[in-house]
């Protein structure tokens, strides 16, 4: 398949604010077309790549790819198309090579000698983006497990990668004062870690037990569909929120009242495609607010052309934690974002999803759905009530069970204010 210059130099994609002097490092995306993966899904994945790479400081220049049966055990590509990157790259001082997929060590070895530049994978690209967004001890300590637990296996090409000196995409390793190369030394490092972890996990076990027996509802969603800007709305606090891959990586948690029935809204890590397994292993010490939570509300953006893919992603990784049988409001996000072309009388064409208004697209949802559904835009604070009466009536239907005894006297409240 021909390579094609990527969409976002047409300004498609938001850049990534850079330091008064600091010039993006120029990359490459490299994908394959394979019997599992088709041309369509590669696209995505590859337009999402090239937003995680944005979120990481780089610019896109062009993206490569090629249909193969299956990745070539030496080089992921074929010799052909490598050729051709190659000499792309020396001819526009492109930095660094990112492929979609993880690279084996081997590979990585041999694209490194061979292209004679830095060679990331999605895996590394998405463990550098946690390593810079990470703020707490927690969130630092389990991108640090996760980081030594990648390099170990390629430890033989990647001590380079644990210099703090050296700065770029893909370099934000763990970080030693000498440069080890004996694998014992990970390991300790790795057992250390844990340990670490496991304190950390008490101290915030403990802190939840504190909390009493508050109704827990926690945010879930893929990343970057708006989950901050809903805490911020429903909380009326300053929840860090932007429009970037992985803006929130802590857990945070705001206590809330609502008719005199006080709960805890917290708001995660966003899920993505092709998540590392050592991340997610990593970061689900983080997940207990989801698993432990009684209320779960998936927050999905609708303007995205591959929403129910991003439903899919969502709940699959919410049944690896195990926390998918829980009660969900389904919460459709950035209505205000939706794009709907209405199609000509005579055009004979296929529908597209483009083809579906918004209100085909809510009857569509609440008839499939088994959960509660509503439609919002939090920017622009568009039907946030029927996101509060919705969310009200899951929280009530917990505490009347849990606390029988306040029904009368919250109802009681209630009808005096209303007054």
């Amino acid at each position: 398949m021909p390579s094609r210059v990527h969409k976002n130099q047409k300004n498609n994609l938001p850049h990534t604010p850079l330091t008064v002097g600091q010039v993006p490092e120029r990359v490459v995306l490299i994908g394959l077309i394979t019997r599992t993966q088709s041309a369509d899904q590669v696209q995505e994945y590859l337009d999402e790549l090239a937003f995680l790479s944005e979120t990481a400081g780089a610019e896109t220049v062009r993206i490569f790819t090629q249909k193969l049966d299956h990745a070539d055990s030496r080089t992921f590509v074929g010799k052909g198309k490598l050729e051709e990157i190659i000499e792309f790259n020396k001819a526009n001082q492109i930095q660094i090579a990112i492929f979609d997929d993880e690279l084996t060590p081997s590979q990585l070895r041999n694209l490194e000698k061979i292209m004679g530049c830095r060679v990331l994978d999605r895996t590394n690209l998405i463990l550098d983006i946690f390593a810079k967004r990470a703020r707490t001890a927690q969130a630092k300590t389990q991108v640090e497990l996760a980081q030594y637990k990648y390099l170990l296996p390629r430890l033989t090409k990647m001590w380079t990668h644990l210099e703090k000196q050296r700065g770029g995409i893909g370099m934000r390793g763990p970080g030693e004062s000498e440069i080890e190369t004996d694998r014992r030394v990970i390991r300790d490092k790795l057992s250390r870690l844990r340990v670490r972890l496991q304190e950390i996990d008490k101290q915030n076990s403990t802190q939840r037990k504190k909390r009493g027996e508050m109704i827990r509802v926690a945010l879930v969603g893929y990343t970057n569909v708006g989950k901050s800007t809903i805490m911020n709305v429903l909380s009326k606090s300053e929840v860090f929120a932007e429009n970037k891959l992985f803006a929130t990586l802590d857990t945070t948690v705001r206590k809330i009242v609502w008719e005199n029935i006080p709960f805890l809204l917290s708001d995660t890590v966003g899920f993505i495609r092709k998540l590392p397994h050592d991340l997610v292993e990593s970061f689900k010490s983080t997940l207990d607010e989801v698993r432990e939570a009684d209320i779960l509300v998936h927050v999905v953006d609708i303007s995205h052309k591959n929403f129910e893919e991003h439903i899919r992603v969502v709940n699959e990784t919410l049944a690896e934690i195990g926390a998918i049988d829980k009660p969900i409001l389904m919460v459709f996000n950035k209505i205000d974002a939706y794009k709907y072309v209405e199609k000509e009388e005579d055009d004979l064409t296929p529908s597209t999803r483009e083809n579906i208004s918004l209100e085909e697209m809510k009857t569509h949802w609440i008839a499939k759905n088994n959960y509660t559904s509503v439609f919002i835009s939090a920017i622009n604070k568009k039907n946030i009530d029927e996101l509060r009466a919705a969310l009200s009536g899951l929280i009530k239907q917990i505490y009347f069970v849990r606390y029988p005894n306040n029904q009368n006297y919250i109802q009681d409240t209630y009808d005096f204010e209303e007054q």
